[in-house]
């Protein structure tokens, strides 16, 4: 498998430290409200990631972490007049809800920022130590100019960099470079504190990922992954202080994907301009809502529309329908069995494993997936049209295209349709009764009825399917 690895920009070959062993550090969500699709996409992305690694028989140790203490926090916190910790509590337990329903796996390992502060002042002290810290009067500050290798993953000079490259860049007029960035915030009238041997105070948010990645993963990640947004100063930081204080490379392969744009503008709380993944959940189902992000290269930006969305809606449906339509077959199935067809289908379904391997192996080339799986999905649908197929090679088929799909975290199991009610399949029965008796006209006057309820009906040589319609 070969990866993009942003600190080098190239594809390289995806080979983990210790044998048939990957660890993985995923930056996660601030917990201080529900999260938007934008935050979803690198949950569902690097979820996929460890599934296909996990398919491929590797060893994977996921870590992802939970912040839940910053600016942030502590503002929803008082405006809630709720306790910093009881905000966190509530929200990440909305977060499983969203998560779990989009089949995102849950990390072997959930820190969270407050259960990692001795770890956090260790590494603090580390820095002081050697030389890359100095206090202000608001807290204790990285050096960025002490750090020989600041810019590598950003590729931005350090007399280049902006103080406004994010939210959280700390914008002091008295810090020695614009670049620096605190390690240790002195605590404030109203605000949750911890001891430190420099005061009373709460981590900055770049430490906390540096200290969490250590204590569950080492010294040196296989893979740390995040948003694009995190590559600066996020991500340029956390190597400044893990390889300062540890002297040792930080991670291997560095991985980002791409925004989801509304009207080609990054999907941010703080512009306004987002939709909550609970509320399109209602409207869509999660499993759509995987389906739509995982159609894009994750590299790539993805433009937030209802056209897509629809697409994605109409597609799975397609994937979930032709398993749907291989059980009825293996439950109705005729006498007379197709050997040359049912043979074809077999290649069919080893081809599109390769196929499925090679996309994956390319990047995680998901788009190409996911053409592989809905070949194999054309190719049942076409020969199943003309021929009755051998069970052997049905089954087969059934059982690639639900590995394939698990292996993206979708479930193609699940039925398309709720129970058909005994009133809509007796309607069936008359239509059937009435084409027996060659009384086309009622039976075509059933058939509008039904789908004026929302069903639909297919002849088949096994007798009639009667499904719901898709709505949107």
């Amino acid at each position: 498998m070969r990866v993009y690895n942003d600190l080098s920009r190239t594809k390289e070959e995806l080979v983990p430290q210790k044998e048939n062993h990957f660890t993985i550090y995923v930056c996660g969500p601030t917990v201080y409200d529900l999260f938007h699709l934008g935050n979803a996409r690198p949950f569902i992305i690097y979820d996929t990631l460890r599934r296909y690694l996990l398919y491929k028989n590797y060893k994977v140790t996921y870590v992802q972490n939970f912040t839940d203490i910053d600016d942030k926090m502590i503002n929803r916190a008082q405006s809630r007049e709720i306790s910093v910790k009881e905000l966190a509590d509530e929200m990440i337990a909305e977060y499983y809800h969203d998560a779990d329903n989009l089949n995102v796996m849950r990390a072997d390992h959930h820190p969270r920022a407050t259960e990692t502060i001795p770890e956090i002042i260790e590494m603090i002290s580390t820095l002081e130590e050697k030389g890359y810290t100095y206090n202000l009067n608001d807290g204790v500050y990285y050096d960025t100019s002490k750090f020989e290798d600041y810019g590598k993953l950003s590729k931005r000079d350090l007399d280049d960099q902006e103080a406004g490259a994010s939210e959280r860049v700390d914008l002091l007029d008295d810090k020695r470079n614009l670049s620096d960035f605190v390690l240790w915030k002195f605590k404030k009238e109203g605000e949750p504190a911890w001891d430190s041997p420099w005061g009373e105070g709460r981590p900055g948010w770049h430490i906390e990922c540096s200290a969490m990645s250590k204590k569950f993963l080492g010294e040196t990640l296989d893979i740390h992954a995040g948003g694009m947004d995190l590559m600066f100063p996020h991500h340029e930081n956390e190597i400044a202080q893990s390889e300062a204080a540890n002297e040792k490379p930080f991670v291997n392969y560095w991985m980002h994907n791409g925004f989801i744009n509304v009207d080609n503008v990054k999907m941010a709380k703080s512009g306004g301009n987002f939709f909550l993944v609970r509320e399109l959940a209602s409207e869509y189902g999660y499993d759509v809502l995987r389906f739509f992000i995982l159609q894009a290269h994750y590299r790539m930006p993805l433009n937030f529309e209802e056209e897509p969305l629809m697409a994605a809606t109409h597609g799975w449906q397609r994937v979930l329908r032709s398993v749907d339509h291989i059980d009825f077959l293996l439950a109705n199935e005729t006498a007379q069995i197709a050997e040359t067809e049912s043979e074809a289908l077999i290649d069919y379904v080893e081809k599109t494993k390769q196929e499925f391997e090679r996309a994956m192996d390319d990047d995680l080339n998901t788009p190409d997936a996911f053409a592989a799986i809905f070949n194999l999905v054309r190719q049942v649908n076409t020969l199943t049209a003309d021929y009755s197929l051998s069970n052997e090679s049905l089954k087969k088929a059934r059982a690639y295209i639900i590995e394939l799909c698990a292996v993206l975290g979708l479930d193609a199991e699940k039925r398309v349709d709720t129970e058909i009610p005994q009133e809509i399949l007796d309607k069936v029965k008359l239509r059937d009764d009435a084409k027996a008796e060659r009384d086309f006209a009622t039976a075509d006057s059933i058939r509008d009825e039904l789908h004026a309820l929302g069903y639909k009906i297919e002849d088949t040589p096994q007798g009639p399917k009667v499904s719901r319609e898709v709505e949107k």
